[in-house]
């Protein structure tokens, strides 16, 4: 048996913007916190390319998903 579920809105879920600027504080958006790492490998960012051995900035999200995949140079 297939049941269909229709999407309900409630005045909770409905935003606003002043809603939206209550819940989400402008630090948090504005400035991630970021972190100098070193390639271990060739990387391609949005068309720019760093050889191994660069040091770039990136946020720190972006650096622990590098360092899972084995760009990040140890030590």
């Amino acid at each position: 048996m297939t049941t269909k579920s229709t999407p309900r809105t409630t005045p909770s879920a409905q935003d606003t913007s002043s809603d939206k600027a209550a819940a989400t504080p402008a630090t948090d958006t504005a400035h991630p916190p970021m972190e100098t790492i070193t390639l271990s490998h060739h990387l391609n960012i949005a068309g720019t390319e760093y050889p191994p051995g660069s040091r770039i900035r990136v946020s720190t999200d972006y650096a622990r998903r590098l360092r899972r995949q084995g760009y990040v140079a140890r030590g």
